[in-house]
């Protein structure tokens, strides 16, 4: 009996994760297994890179979690330094290019997984290309940055965006002794929070020695004469900067996939069905962050690039191309962040993503704190809640503040995923000490509030 044959694009969280889980359902007599990485690591956490940048991760290979040699000796053909450059979906083979020696070969598969993820958006402006500028989604990228902070002359860096990859970046570079000017086109920061939540990220990071420029479209990257970045230039300004970080966020690679005709959504990535199979195609998969995937509040697709879900992904994949079963429902679009100690998340619609589908809400938002407010360390939280008009369904939470404020989201991702409405939330049995939270979790109290507001609309 000769093994079915499955290729993978992409060595890193949904690639690997689907490799392996295959593996653990097939052994090498029923699967052979070959994947391909362009870069030099493996199935490590992008995620993690800012906090590596920053100095708060020591090591580089603190973010890796596991080896090429450890893949190879599950019997996993990992070809590293290898770029696939053609997919052939008729004839069932990719081509791959040896990075270091130029040699290009085929190799034919039975299944296919694509896992390309996504890459740093890139405008294209002039200088944009120049030394010293650096997006950051690979550890390759992340080396490079650190390689950059070492050659600067000067002590100055100009972050371009401010979406979570920008503020992160943007502490990163001050806990690196750096001057740091963002520049965000956006009315505030976290384009990902309602504008009024944004406020208090900038008024945050304003604290803490950071410049936020919003409403601030970069025109040019300016260069010295060593070709280095000296300048980035807005239509309003030039902000001196030794070091340029891009912070605009990412968009799917799927340049590969867009070649052979294979079916992309509104937003670039390409479509799936539940079980992570592309859309028209019985033998290739595709997951992590060159896909999109269902939000369960909007009724839409959407690309998050996250490696929570990008693990998911892999696992399902593995498992039904290992003879398994698997399904990925799709998300509520959940999220954390922080800068320095100011913690920032969200789940679920803002309004303007309610509006954009059709949704009447009404908002809430309330001021309380993380834990007894006569307990020591108690910190400021800010929770704003958006519930469906009429039927009360909680549609999306916002919550910015100190002293654990982030993971409290969580409560709002169960209840969304639940379908709950915010009365029911209101009833929620959740964790009670001084030390942890006042005896009305601010969960609940901006619950309440939104019931409040829902009656005084008439509809509750």
């Amino acid at each position: 009996m000769t093994a079915e044959r499955l290729v993978v694009i992409g060595g890193d969280a949904a690639g690997m994760s689907a490799a392996s889980q295959a593996r653990r359902l097939k052994g090498p007599d029923e699967l052979s297994i070959t994947a391909f990485e362009r870069g030099h690591f493996t199935s490590y956490s992008a995620c993690g890179i800012p906090y590596w940048v920053s100095g708060d991760v020591g090591q580089r290979d603190d973010l890796i979690a596991r080896h090429p040699q450890e893949h190879r000796a599950r019997d996993i053909d990992l070809r590293m330094r290898t770029e696939v450059t053609e997919i052939d979906v008729a004839g069932q083979r990719v081509r791959g290019l040896d990075r270091d020696s130029g040699e290009t070969s085929w190799t034919g598969f039975d299944k296919l997984v694509i896992a390309t993820g996504a890459r740093p958006v890139r405008p294209a402006l002039p200088g944009m290309d120049a030394a010293g500028v650096h997006g950051v989604q690979t550890l390759d990228d992340g080396q490079a940055l650190l390689d950059s902070l070492d050659r600067a002359t000067g002590r100055r860096a100009v972050v371009i965006g401010a979406g979570y990859i920008g503020v992160e970046m943007a502490e990163a570079m001050l806990k690196r002794g750096f001057e740091v000017t963002v520049l965000n086109r956006g009315e505030q920061p976290m384009a990902t929070l309602d504008p009024d939540m944004g406020r208090l990220v900038h008024d945050a990071m304003d604290g803490l020695g950071i410049t936020t420029v919003n409403r601030a479209g970069v025109t040019a990257i300016r260069t010295g004469p060593d070709g280095r970045v000296s300048a980035v230039e807005t239509a309003d300004a030039s902000y001196p900067a030794d070091v340029v970080v891009l912070g605009i966020g990412v968009e799917p690679e799927t340049a590969l996939a867009r070649a052979v005709g294979l079916p992309v959504g509104p937003h670039g990535g390409l479509l799936t069905d539940l079980s992570m199979r592309v859309v028209g195609h019985d033998n290739i998969w595709a997951g992590g962050d060159c896909v999109e995937v269902l939000d369960l509040v909007a009724g839409r697709t959407r690309h998050i690039a996250l490696g929570t879900h990008a693990n998911k992904h892999g696992q399902v994949i593995g498992s039904n191309v290992g003879g398994g079963y698997g399904t990925f429902p799709g998300v509520v679009g959940t999220a954390v962040s922080k800068v320095c100690d100011l913690e920032i998340a969200r789940t679920g619609l803002r309004e303007k993503d309610a509006r954009a589908v059709g949704l009447r809400f009404v908002t809430a938002t309330i001021e309380s704190t993380g834990r007894a407010g006569y307990y020591p360390g108690a910190q400021p939280m800010t929770v704003k809640m958006l519930a469906e008009y009429r039927t009360g369904r909680l549609l999306g939470v916002q919550i910015v503040g100190r002293d654990g404020a982030a993971k409290r989201v969580d409560v709002a991702a169960v209840a969304l995923t639940a379908g709950m409405t915010v009365e029911q939330m209101t009833a929620l049995d959740l964790g009670y000490a001084p030390p942890f939270s006042p005896v009305w979790d601010p969960v609940l109290v901006a619950a309440r509030k939104t019931v409040t507001a829902l009656r005084k609309a008439g509809t509750a």
